[in-house]
């Protein structure tokens, strides 16, 4: 969980984030200034258009800032070409997305060990890294299951495993319990709990206030301006 790095896991300084049309000039960030410390647990709000998921993709490394400095785990990545933004999401960053994304025909191991593949590495070394972290989600007996085998909040663990097979920085989630209903939200919100009491960073975008709250920070989002960002009023037990 890279606990020996000094280093913040996130520095953002006077983010801005202008898409261009034609002739067409839309400005969507507005100068974001924002610090996430290593082991920290924290929540982007924002009504539609806020700019949330804009700073979410810069933050992943799937877009670049207009202006300004983006530091992550250390390293500037502001500048960086696709390739090097590619090998940095792979080594970096875990992503959970609400639609899990995981491959129809490949049981719950393989898709875990995929980025791993990617990497590089060998088949035995992928193959028990992958079964230590669904041990750690609490799905080492359907390792062989296949998503359509899976419930919906099965598959969200297969792929929360899957994110974070290289042990990444950070952790970020998007919507990560928008298809699943209530029971099982709260049961993947205790497993983010869980991550984050063993030192994971997670940073996660949400519409839902009770979920934002499970976080231990908010930040929220207007017109592309952080307009607060305080510690969250839940205290989960």
């Amino acid at each position: 969980m890279n606990n020996g790095n000094p280093h913040p896991a996130i520095v953002l300084r006077a983010i801005t984030k202008t898409y261009k049309t034609g002739a067409l000039e839309v400005p969507v960030l507005h100068g974001i200034d924002c610090n996430v410390a290593r082991g920290e647990y924290v929540a982007i709000m924002g009504p539609s258009g806020s700019g949330k998921s804009t700073l979410m993709n810069i933050i992943g490394c799937l877009d670049r800032p207009t202006s300004g400095t983006y530091v992550l785990d250390g390293e500037d990545v502001s500048n960086l070409n696709d390739n090097a933004l590619a090998e940095i999401r792979l080594k970096k960053l875990g992503f959970v997305f609400q639609g899990f994304n995981l491959l129809a025909r490949t049981d719950a191991q393989k898709n875990v060990a995929l980025p791993l593949f990617y990497a590089g590495i060998n088949g035995r070394e992928r193959q028990r890294r992958a079964m230590a972290v669904l041990d750690e989600v609490g799905l080492r007996d359907r390792a062989h299951h296949k998503p359509n085998e899976l419930s919906g909040g099965q598959q969200q663990r297969v792929a929360i495993a899957r994110a974070l097979i290289n042990d990444p920085a950070v952790l970020l989630a998007d919507e990560p319990t928008g298809n699943l209903d209530t029971k099982t939200s709260a049961d993947i919100m205790a497993l983010f709990d869980k991550l984050h009491d063993g030192g994971r960073t997670i940073l996660m975008v949400t519409h839902d206030e009770a979920i934002a709250r499970r976080a231990r920070r908010i930040i929220r989002l207007l017109d592309g301006l952080i307009v607060a960002d305080e510690p969250s009023s839940l205290t989960v037990p």
